[in-house]
Protein backbone atom coordinates (compact mmCIF):
# COMPACT_ATOMS: atom_id res chain seq x y z
CA UNK A 1 0.00 0.00 0.00
CA UNK A 2 1.43 3.55 -1.12
CA UNK A 3 0.62 6.58 1.02
CA UNK A 4 -1.68 9.27 0.54
CA UNK A 5 -1.16 12.75 0.80
CA UNK A 6 -4.39 14.80 0.67
CA UNK A 7 -5.80 18.67 1.42
CA UNK A 8 -8.40 20.36 3.51
CA UNK A 9 -9.18 23.84 3.99
CA UNK A 10 -10.47 24.84 7.39
CA UNK A 11 -10.74 28.12 9.55
CA UNK A 12 -7.73 29.42 11.22
CA UNK A 13 -6.88 32.07 13.83
CA UNK A 14 -3.65 33.53 14.16
CA UNK A 15 -2.53 37.04 16.16
CA UNK A 16 -0.56 39.94 15.44
CA UNK A 17 0.64 42.58 16.97
CA UNK A 18 0.19 46.75 16.81
CA UNK A 19 2.21 49.49 18.17
CA UNK A 20 1.09 53.00 19.30
CA UNK A 21 -2.79 54.53 18.47
CA UNK A 22 -4.78 54.47 15.62
CA UNK A 23 -6.29 58.24 15.22
CA UNK A 24 -7.22 61.21 12.98
CA UNK A 25 -3.59 62.17 13.19
CA UNK A 26 -1.65 59.44 12.21
CA UNK A 27 0.62 59.98 9.11
CA UNK A 28 1.94 56.46 8.37
CA UNK A 29 0.61 53.53 9.04
CA UNK A 30 3.56 50.91 8.65
CA UNK A 31 3.09 46.99 8.12
CA UNK A 32 6.09 45.23 9.23
CA UNK A 33 6.49 41.59 8.26
CA UNK A 34 9.38 39.56 11.06
CA UNK A 35 12.32 37.84 10.03
CA UNK A 36 12.80 34.14 10.88
CA UNK A 37 13.02 33.66 15.03
CA UNK A 38 11.10 36.28 15.74
CA UNK A 39 7.30 36.63 17.38
CA UNK A 40 5.60 39.67 16.41
CA UNK A 41 5.40 41.18 19.94
CA UNK A 42 9.10 41.42 20.11
CA UNK A 43 9.80 42.33 16.65
CA UNK A 44 7.65 45.15 16.67
CA UNK A 45 9.26 46.57 19.94
CA UNK A 46 12.13 47.41 17.15
CA UNK A 47 9.58 50.46 16.26
CA UNK A 48 9.14 52.37 19.70
CA UNK A 49 11.89 55.08 18.82
CA UNK A 50 9.81 56.40 15.92
CA UNK A 51 7.35 59.44 16.47
CA UNK A 52 4.42 57.52 18.23
CA UNK A 53 2.16 60.40 17.09
CA UNK A 54 3.09 60.17 13.43
CA UNK A 55 3.37 56.42 13.08
CA UNK A 56 1.16 53.38 13.76
CA UNK A 57 2.42 50.00 13.12
CA UNK A 58 1.11 46.70 12.33
CA UNK A 59 3.05 43.53 12.69
CA UNK A 60 1.73 40.30 11.47
CA UNK A 61 2.94 37.26 12.88
CA UNK A 62 3.93 34.12 11.17
CA UNK A 63 1.86 31.54 11.86
CA UNK A 64 4.93 28.44 12.20
CA UNK A 65 5.93 28.66 15.64
CA UNK A 66 8.54 26.13 16.70
CA UNK A 67 11.10 26.09 19.65
CA UNK A 68 14.41 27.87 19.51
CA UNK A 69 17.28 25.91 21.60
CA UNK A 70 17.58 22.88 23.55
CA UNK A 71 15.76 24.33 26.55
CA UNK A 72 12.67 24.26 24.56
CA UNK A 73 11.93 27.81 26.32
CA UNK A 74 11.91 29.98 23.45
CA UNK A 75 9.70 30.02 20.44
CA UNK A 76 9.84 31.56 17.43
CA UNK A 77 8.46 31.10 13.66
CA UNK A 78 8.76 31.12 10.31
CA UNK A 79 6.59 32.53 7.24
CA UNK A 80 7.66 29.72 5.05
CA UNK A 81 9.52 26.77 4.10
CA UNK A 82 10.46 24.56 0.89
CA UNK A 83 7.62 22.44 1.68
CA UNK A 84 4.27 23.13 0.24
CA UNK A 85 5.66 26.63 -0.50
CA UNK A 86 2.64 27.66 -2.87
CA UNK A 87 -0.38 26.64 -1.11
CA UNK A 88 1.38 27.98 2.19
CA UNK A 89 2.13 31.53 0.15
CA UNK A 90 -1.98 31.43 -0.36
CA UNK A 91 -2.57 30.79 3.10
CA UNK A 92 -0.08 33.73 4.96
CA UNK A 93 -1.69 36.13 1.92
CA UNK A 94 -4.93 35.77 2.96
CA UNK A 95 -4.36 36.56 6.53
CA UNK A 96 -2.79 39.53 5.95
CA UNK A 97 -5.48 40.50 3.77
CA UNK A 98 -7.72 39.69 7.04
CA UNK A 99 -5.42 42.11 9.13
CA UNK A 100 -5.61 44.83 6.74
CA UNK A 101 -10.19 44.00 6.85
CA UNK A 102 -9.96 44.91 10.45
CA UNK A 103 -7.87 47.41 10.58
CA UNK A 104 -9.36 50.03 8.49
CA UNK A 105 -6.72 52.12 7.58
CA UNK A 106 -8.04 55.64 6.65
CA UNK A 107 -7.35 56.76 3.19
CA UNK A 108 -5.34 59.60 4.64
CA UNK A 109 -2.34 57.81 6.20
CA UNK A 110 0.80 57.02 3.61
CA UNK A 111 1.08 53.26 3.79
CA UNK A 112 4.39 51.34 4.39
CA UNK A 113 5.20 47.99 3.74
CA UNK A 114 8.25 46.64 5.19
CA UNK A 115 9.91 43.36 5.32
CA UNK A 116 13.32 41.83 7.27
CA UNK A 117 15.02 39.29 6.27
CA UNK A 118 12.73 36.40 5.52
CA UNK A 119 9.90 39.08 5.98
CA UNK A 120 10.64 40.63 2.73
CA UNK A 121 9.05 37.59 0.65
CA UNK A 122 5.78 38.31 2.45
CA UNK A 123 5.73 41.56 1.86
CA UNK A 124 6.79 41.56 -1.56
CA UNK A 125 4.50 39.08 -2.55
CA UNK A 126 1.58 40.34 -0.70
CA UNK A 127 2.29 43.64 -2.44
CA UNK A 128 2.59 42.10 -6.22
CA UNK A 129 -0.40 39.77 -5.52
CA UNK A 130 -2.92 42.31 -4.21
CA UNK A 131 -1.86 44.93 -6.82
CA UNK A 132 -1.43 46.92 -3.30
CA UNK A 133 -0.05 50.64 -4.11
CA UNK A 134 1.39 52.05 -0.90
CA UNK A 135 3.60 54.98 -0.34
CA UNK A 136 6.82 53.02 0.00
CA UNK A 137 8.31 49.54 0.43
CA UNK A 138 11.28 48.96 2.62
CA UNK A 139 13.08 45.52 2.13
CA UNK A 140 15.69 45.22 5.04
CA UNK A 141 18.38 42.38 4.47
CA UNK A 142 16.31 40.13 2.71
CA UNK A 143 16.16 38.30 -0.75
CA UNK A 144 13.60 38.92 -3.21
CA UNK A 145 11.09 35.80 -4.36
CA UNK A 146 12.75 34.91 -7.52
CA UNK A 147 8.98 34.17 -9.29
CA UNK A 148 8.55 37.49 -9.28
CA UNK A 149 8.99 39.71 -12.46
CA UNK A 150 8.70 43.41 -13.65
CA UNK A 151 5.37 42.78 -14.86
CA UNK A 152 4.46 42.22 -11.27
CA UNK A 153 4.92 45.26 -10.41
CA UNK A 154 3.97 47.51 -13.36
CA UNK A 155 0.93 48.97 -11.60
CA UNK A 156 3.44 50.26 -9.08
CA UNK A 157 4.09 54.16 -9.67
CA UNK A 158 7.21 56.52 -9.40
CA UNK A 159 5.93 58.08 -6.67
CA UNK A 160 6.23 54.76 -5.10
CA UNK A 161 9.14 55.01 -2.69
CA UNK A 162 11.24 51.84 -2.90
CA UNK A 163 14.73 50.76 -0.41
CA UNK A 164 16.68 48.32 0.06
CA UNK A 165 19.16 48.06 3.03
CA UNK A 166 22.14 45.75 3.52
CA UNK A 167 24.43 46.22 6.80
CA UNK A 168 27.90 46.05 5.29
CA UNK A 169 28.71 43.23 7.88
CA UNK A 170 25.59 40.95 6.68
CA UNK A 171 27.89 37.33 7.32
CA UNK A 172 24.13 35.91 4.90
CA UNK A 173 25.05 37.58 1.98
CA UNK A 174 28.39 37.62 -0.31
CA UNK A 175 29.50 40.79 -2.42
CA UNK A 176 29.08 39.28 -6.04
CA UNK A 177 25.78 37.89 -5.13
CA UNK A 178 24.35 41.24 -3.86
CA UNK A 179 25.63 43.32 -7.08
CA UNK A 180 23.97 40.15 -9.22
CA UNK A 181 20.98 40.75 -7.30
CA UNK A 182 20.99 44.55 -7.35
CA UNK A 183 20.96 44.19 -11.36
CA UNK A 184 17.75 41.83 -10.99
CA UNK A 185 16.02 43.34 -8.76
CA UNK A 186 16.59 46.77 -10.69
CA UNK A 187 15.29 46.00 -13.60
CA UNK A 188 12.02 44.86 -12.00
CA UNK A 189 11.59 47.94 -9.54
CA UNK A 190 13.59 50.40 -11.45
CA UNK A 191 13.16 53.12 -8.94
CA UNK A 192 14.76 51.24 -5.99
CA UNK A 193 17.12 52.11 -4.12
CA UNK A 194 19.72 50.41 -2.68
CA UNK A 195 21.20 51.51 1.13
CA UNK A 196 23.61 50.12 3.50
CA UNK A 197 24.34 50.78 7.20
CA UNK A 198 27.44 50.18 8.93
CA UNK A 199 25.89 46.79 11.12
CA UNK A 200 25.45 43.08 10.41
CA UNK A 201 22.49 41.11 9.56
CA UNK A 202 19.90 43.19 11.75
CA UNK A 203 17.17 46.15 11.18
CA UNK A 204 18.28 49.48 12.75
CA UNK A 205 15.67 51.69 12.88
CA UNK A 206 17.49 55.41 12.62
CA UNK A 207 17.83 53.97 9.15
CA UNK A 208 14.31 54.69 8.76
CA UNK A 209 13.86 58.04 9.83
CA UNK A 210 14.33 59.97 6.62
CA UNK A 211 12.98 57.46 4.41
CA UNK A 212 9.85 59.25 3.66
Amino acid sequence: MSATEKEISYTATNTYSTLNTLHPGTKNVWLVFHGIGYLSRYFIRLFESLNKEDNYFIAPQAPSKYYKGDDYRRVGSSWLTKENTQTETKNVLRYVDAILSSEEIPEHARLIVLGYSQGVSIASRWIASRKINCDALVMISGGFPKELSREDFTFLTDQTKITHILGEKDPFFEIEKVEAEKVRVKQILPQIEFRTHPGGHELEPKTLIDLL
